[in-house]
């Protein structure tokens, strides 16, 4: 293709914009016109994929694409925000028409499958990156957020833990094609599934919430920070799938690996009889894994024990896992 970045944008992005409803203008022009619904808020996130970093360098395009919107539904979710509209900047090394026709139906499946339009955004040449902002609606005084939790409330995680963790771990040592439960599990770290859900299930109830992007230790720790609170996790409790104990999984993974894309939410005693009606609405399974305590610090309790867990995770300018 020759057209240059013009003709890739309505090659590969055009026809991402028409399904959804607030569009005013869409991709093509300088700028998106967009209609918010009235008493919403806006809620925004933005996040950058790096190649390499974010991704392995040689990820399936349709898996890039998908992870590259997933990251940032994520975010909505966590505030219990229902997503609209996306911009996105890609930054290539070169045109290569074979992993952009893949990576933008990954990107096309996962936006449709959430009436997400693509509205905008930008493209360059330099080492691969994937910048993608979303845009969604979330009811005035509704939006979950990171500061709300308090002594008592049970703190609960969506789906299960540690399994991007040692999926990468799996796409790092082969043999691709990779089979069975480390298939399974790497497929948990290239196609996370955003929670978007589980947030608009949860908002209204839950008292704080923050998406695993890090690792549990850490962003439960910021979420713990901004409550002004600490809590005692429950180590036994923590919810691990079939593939990753069959892949000798470690709490490690589940502590601090990150990329699991899951919910950690709080939930006052009194919600916690209704978890059932909140699980079938969201189509995902609840685990209660700990409480808020008033005494500051992360602590965890395994078999009677009780030990000090460190915030530790993935930091791009702190040091990593």
């Amino acid at each position: 293709m020759s057209g240059g970045e013009a003709e890739l944008i309505r090659t590969y992005f055009r026809g991402m914009t028409a399904s959804q409803e607030g569009v005013v203008l869409g991709v093509g022009d300088d700028a998106a016109l967009l209609r918010p619904r009235p008493q919403r808020w806006l809620a925004a996130s933005c996040d950058t994929l790096i190649g390499g970093v974010h991704f392995p360098e040689d990820a399936p395009p349709e898996a890039v694409g998908h992870r590259g919107l997933a990251v940032n539904l994520s975010d909505m979710s966590a505030m219990g925000a229902a997503p609209a509209w996306a911009l996105l900047s890609l930054t290539l090394p070169e045109e290569d028409p074979a992993w952009l026709d893949g990576f933008s139906r990954g990107f096309a499946a996962l936006a449709d499958g959430h009436g997400v339009a693509l509205v905008g955004g930008d493209t360059t040449r330099g080492s691969l990156s994937i910048t993608v902002t979303v845009l969604g609606h979330v009811a005035e005084h509704g939006a979950l957020c990171r500061g709300g939790a308090r002594p008592g409330d049970g703190i609960w995680v969506t789906g299960t833990l540690g399994d991007a963790a040692r999926g990468l771990e799996c796409w790092r040592t082969g043999p691709h094609p990779l089979t069975g439960d480390a298939a399974w599990l790497a497929g948990r770290l290239l196609r996370p599934e955003p929670r978007v859900a589980a947030g608009r299930a949860l908002a209204g109830t839950a008292t704080a919430a923050i998406d695993l992007s890090d690792g549990l230790a850490l962003d439960l720790s910021r979420l713990l920070g901004e409550s002004g609170a600490g809590a005692t996790l429950d180590l036994d409790a923590l919810p691990a799938s079939d593939a990753f104990r069959a892949a000798d999984g470690e709490v490690r993974h589940m502590l601090h690996g990150g990329d699991d894309y899951e919910l950690c939410f709080t939930l006052p005693p009194a919600a916690e009889g209704g978890i059932g009606e909140i699980q079938r609405s969201a189509g995902v399974a609840m685990t209660r894994i700990g409480t808020v305590d008033a005494e500051p610090g992360l602590r965890g309790r395994a078999g009677g024990a009780v030990r000090t867990v460190e915030p530790r995770g993935y930091d791009h300018f702190g040091g990593t896992r």
